[in-house]
């Protein structure tokens, strides 16, 4: 019994400690990690994979899971430079659209919304397994972004653009403050609404969540939908800080946030994690990154040991299971 609760207790703090962990060890091996200048590289570095976790953490609670939102972001990326820079022509009818900040922000996020719509209309309508259909989702944004695109990067694409990715806010990164607005809003959804409730509910058990009267399909269709517009959203933010969309942006980013959402303590069987929980794990991940490339690892390697940190996750989070 204490045994078991001690496990628990350990469980609840296990992605600090492997974050304190990894801290002294990395500062111990280079003197450029506990710099200043870095740590707001690796908080600029992680913002990004933070709004996509966020959304990832609200499709596995579901038993879920999504395999797109890379693919998502590059699209959702590459379609607000496109309308930024160029607009839409009708020649025939000699009409042009042009589009304001706000108006390619807004087209972006609703590009990404649509797309995971479709993922979880797709999952629910036609009972398709999320794996399968998030997967094609992948190929097929893929492949939108590049004919979007044509296989060239929308580049110059103004300074105000620009700001959200390198701009600074009150001596904090503008987009430090949209994975901060992101989260609370996050832990607003999943604590404090019906919404969240149910999330967790269809999670713990989908026969039990249908049974007392919850709408599973609708649930469902707006968890994908939040998690395509918040991959739209890291979108934004990663062609705004290169000042470029690139075809092959959102590459492995799903794998990412699997892992931040893992480490972080949610359970891949759905109905346990939290946000908070999410971002220690999106955290650890960025640091780990970080700190890979400072001590001068292969990139190659670099995939090995993030994989490996994943197994290791999961095998942790089995094994809490088993204990509970």
């Amino acid at each position: 019994m204490n045994i078991a609760l001690d496990r628990s207790k350990l469980a609840k703090f296990q992605s600090t400690i492997a974050l304190l962990i990894l801290c002294i060890g990395l500062t111990i091996l280079s003197d450029k990690f506990l710099t200043v200048d870095n740590g707001w590289n690796v908080l600029r570095q992680i913002s990004v994979n933070i709004c996509i976790s966020v959304g990832m953490t609200l499709v596995v609670l579901t038993a879920g899971i999504d395999l797109s939102v890379g693919s998502i972001l590059a699209f959702s990326g590459a379609v607000a430079a496109g309308l930024l820079k160029s607009g839409i022509s009708f020649p025939g009818n000699d009409l042009f659209i042009g589009f304001t900040l706000l108006g390619t922000v807004l087209a972006g996020i609703a590009t990404g919304s649509f797309l995971g719509f479709f993922n979880g209309w797709v999952i629910t309508k036609f009972k398709v397994p999320p794996f399968v259909a998030t997967l094609a989702m992948l190929t097929v944004a893929r492949g939108f972004t590049m004919l979007w695109t044509k296989g060239y990067p929308i580049s110059s694409l103004g300074t105000n653009f620009a700001y959200i990715g390198t701009g600074w806010f009150l001596g904090i990164p503008i987009l430090v403050w949209i994975a901060v607005v992101v989260v609370i809003a996050a832990m607003i959804i999943s604590n404090k609404t019906a919404l969240g409730r149910y999330i967790y509910a269809i999670g713990g058990n989908e026969n039990a969540a249908k049974l007392s009267g919850i709408n599973i399909d609708k649930v469902k269709i707006i968890v994908y939908t939040l998690a395509g517009a918040l991959a739209a959203i890291g979108g934004i933010m990663v062609t705004s800080r290169l000042d470029s969309a690139q075809p092959n942006a959102g590459m492995s980013y799903e794998l990412d946030a699997i892992a931040a959402v893992v480490i972080g303590g949610t359970s891949l069987s759905g109905g346990r994690g939290t946000i908070i929980g999410t971002v220690l794990g999106a955290i650890i991940i960025g640091v780990l990154n970080n700190g890979l490339v400072l001590l001068d690892v292969s990139p190659f390697w670099q995939q090995v040991v993030k994989g490996m940190v994943i197994l290791l996750a999961v095998m942790i989070d089995k094994a809490n299971s088993k204990a509970e």
